[in-house]
């Protein structure tokens, strides 16, 4: 039965399902927000990001097997209380996309029916989309592979027909935004520079994959190939999609929650019709896919991280024959929930990404002591067998260390910092700002109440690693 399940997890669902969480479909008008130089942000951010994270993810998803993902290689390499930290600020930020997505999904359901909602029917489709979310969770990533996959299959459709109807459109009637060599440089615009981390949220999850092992067939393998394919492919999409909305809509008139939609309203030069309901519909089954892909890694490191004394005891919670993480499922529930049945009180118009963007800086937040982690192991942990191995010199690995740190902190002061003080930017960053502030005084709650202690307490992790160290030699 064990092979059976195994089975069900190939090779090419390992890559369809990197591309299931990496490729975020719903974040290419934020980017496409950013304008032409988003194209060099692209290209600048694989080289300086992508790369060190995809090759630094491969060596500690394939050395520390197991459910923590990156709650275990921050434990381990710094203690329970950074190790808390980690967990906190990686799972609050799926609620707070879960609601994000939310809050779009009756506009979608107006593309494809027609229907206007009124505010208590469009709030009952939110919790009804939030809760077949959670429900679907409760079950293992083996018997959802056929919707990661096909989730997969329709965000590279999707993105291929955006580019496809941009490059017609760019040939036949010009485009909406200048496109020269000088418009592609870097822009250094505040605004513009908000949406980097966007970017950024688009590069990352691919640890996600590692949290999968048990259900590949041979993970020491899989992992490696499907974060190097996979990303080769993501980085091709992206930058092809983010082309035909640039083609479609002037930059400034892009909105982050309806721009893709908006784009193939604008190149088909249709607002409804059989083509447009099709892609509304199909933008919601992706919707459906990544919360499906991503509760499965957030939920296993909540609950293993709760398991280790590390978060509240409801997210150590287990249910069913697979013994699948329903606490923090239910968790997801709960939070995104009230945050969509509070938000039509709240003041900001554009609440996708009013979500969207805090959901970002609590995500980001959860990486920065990611890579220091993976040079700490390798100075305390040498011995262990690495089936993949980065190579390089010691000041190479500080280096690739280095760099996406930089990038992640740099994105997080143009988040989350009112940077300019003036009204527009005050009601649109402050409220980030306070949100991020409330969130992380939270995780420092946990961590007081739990009286965690970077020593003495057991961790589960540590003889985890020790069996499998021990099985690898043997």
């Amino acid at each position: 039965m064990g092979e059976e399940k195994k089975k069900k997890f190939s090779l090419m669902s390992a890559i369809l399902s990197v591309i299931c969480v990496v490729f975020v479909a719903e974040a290419a008008a934020p980017v496409a927000a950013i304008g032409n130089s988003q194209f060099f942000w692209w290209i600048f951010l694989l080289i300086a990001f992508l790369l060190p994270y995809g090759l630094m993810s491969s060596e500690l998803g394939t050395t520390y097997i197991g459910d923590g993902g990156i709650y275990d290689w921050v434990t381990q390499a710094f203690g329970h209380r950074w190790g808390s930290r980690v967990s906190w600020y990686y799972w609050i930020n799926y609620p707070l996309w879960l609601a994000s997505l939310a809050v779009v999904t009756p506009d979608l359901l107006t593309t494809i029916t027609g229907i206007e909602f009124p505010t208590v029917a469009a709030i009952v489709i939110e919790l009804v989309f939030i809760w077949a979310i959670v429900w679907i969770s409760f079950y293992p990533v083996a018997d959802s592979v056929w919707i990661l996959n096909g989730a997969a299959v329709i965000k590279m459709l999707l993105a291929i027909l955006i580019g496809a109807l941009g490059l017609y459109t760019f040939a036949t009637k010009g485009a909406a935004n200048e496109f020269t060599l000088s418009s592609m440089l870097p822009s250094f615009n505040l605004n513009s520079l908000s949406f980097i981390s966007v970017i950024i949220f688009n590069l990352l999850g691919f640890e996600v994959i590692c949290t999968f092992a048990d259900d590949m067939e041979n993970p020491k393998k899989q992992i490696p190939q499907a974060i190097i394919v996979g990303g080769l492919v993501i980085a091709a999409i992206y930058i092809f999609s983010a082309f035909g909305i640039g083609v479609a809509i002037p930059t400034d008139q892009i909105s982050t929650g309806s721009g893709l939609m908006d784009s193939f309203k604008l190149l088909t030069g249709s607002t409804g019709g059989w083509f447009i309901i099709a892609m509304a519909f199909l933008f919601l089954l992706t919707l459906f896919g990544n919360m499906i892909s991503w509760s499965l890694g957030v939920n296993n490191t909540a609950c293993y991280a709760a398991e280790n004394g590390d978060m509240p005891k409801i997210f150590a919670k287990r249910g069913g024959k697979d013994e699948m993480p329903i606490g923090a499922a239910i968790m997801n529930g709960v939070v995104a929930s009230i945050v969509v049945v509070i938000a039509p009180i709240l003041p900001n118009q554009d609440l996708f990404w009013a979500f969207f963007s805090l959901n970002l800086v609590m995500f980001l937040m959860s990486y920065v002591p990611v890579f220091p982690a993976f040079y700490r192991l390798r100075k305390i942990d040498p011995d262990t067998p690495r089936p993949f191995r980065v190579g390089g010199s010691d000041t190479f690995l500080k280096v690739l260390v280095a760099l996406p740190m930089i990038m992640i902190v740099i994105s997080l002061v143009f988040t989350a910092l009112p940077l300019q003080f003036d009204s527009a930017s005050l009601s649109e960053q402050l409220p980030i700002t306070i949100g991020a502030v409330v969130f992380t005084l939270f995780g420092e709650a946990i961590i007081w109440v739990k009286k965690i202690k970077k020593e003495g307490v057991i961790y589960h992790g540590e003889e985890n690693r020790k069996d499998n160290t021990e099985t690898r030699r043997v």
